[in-house]
C-alpha cells in the first residue's frame, strides 16, 4: 500500500512541470468570464464526471461567496445526449451541442485521458470552426491537435489521470475565484 501512496503522490508532485500551462488555463478563463464569456465542458465516463464537477465548482462556488460564473458541461442532459447519438452519431453528442450553443470568445474545456476519443476530437473542432478558444486536458502522451492550450498529465493510467484532472480543475478553480472576487 505504501507503493501505491507513493507513487500516487509523486504523480502530483509532477504536475508542478505544467506550472506555465495551469497559470495559462486560470487566465484563460478569468479572461473569458470577465468578457461575459462561458465555459463548455465535454468529456465520456469518468471525464463526464470530471466536466459536471467543474461546471458545477464555476457556477456555484468553489471556496469563495461570489456571483455565478457561466459553465455548462455538455454531459448532462440525457434527452439531448441521446437523441443526437441516435438521430445522427454518438461521435457528434458534443460537436453539435456546441454548433448550438458556442459562441466566439467562449472556452471548451475537452477531457480525455487517452487523447483519442472521437467525440472529443470533434468537438475540438466545431469549437475552432465557432471561434471558441479549446483547452484540452488528457494523458501523457501528446496529441498535437490544434488546441490553444493542451495539458498532458503525467501518467497513461486512467484512474491516475481522472485524479490529477480533478485536480488541476481545483487549482484553476481557486486561481480563477480568487483573481475575480
Amino acid at each position: 500500500m505504501e507503493k501505491l501512496l507513493e507513487k500516487r503522490a509523486s504523480n502530483f508532485l509532477l504536475l508542478k512541470n505544467q506550472k506555465e500551462n495551469i497559470e495559462k488555463f486560470a487566465n484563460m478563463i478569468k479572461e473569458a468570464f470577465l468578457n461575459n464569456n462561458k465555459i463548455l465542458f465535454c468529456g465520456n465516463g469518468g471525464s463526464a464526471s470530471d466536466s459536471n464537477h467543474l461546471a458545477c465548482e464555476f457556477v456555484s462556488k468553489f471556496q469563495k461567496e461570489r456571483k455565478a460564473l457561466n459553465a455548462i458541461s455538455l454531459c448532462t442532459n440525457n434527452s439531448i445526449i441521446t437523441a443526437i447519438s441516435n438521430d445522427y452519431s454518438f461521435d457528434d453528442v458534443f460537436s453539435r451541442q456546441i454548433e448550438a450553443t458556442g459562441k466566439k470568445g467562449d472556452i471548451l474545456i475537452a477531457i480525455s485521458t487517452s487523447g483519442k476519443s472521437k467525440n472529443i476530437l470533434k468537438a475540438i473542432n466545431q469549437a475552432k470552426k465557432q471561434g471558441l478558444k479549446t483547452i484540452f486536458l488528457t494523458g501523457e502522451i501528446k496529441t498535437n491537435n490544434d488546441v490553444e492550450l493542451e495539458i498532458n498529465v503525467p501518467s497513461i493510467i486512467t484512474c491516475e489521470i481522472q485524479e490529477m484532472h480533478i485536480a488541476l480543475g481545483h487549482i484553476v478553480c481557486e486561481m480563477v475565484e480568487n483573481s475575480i472576487v
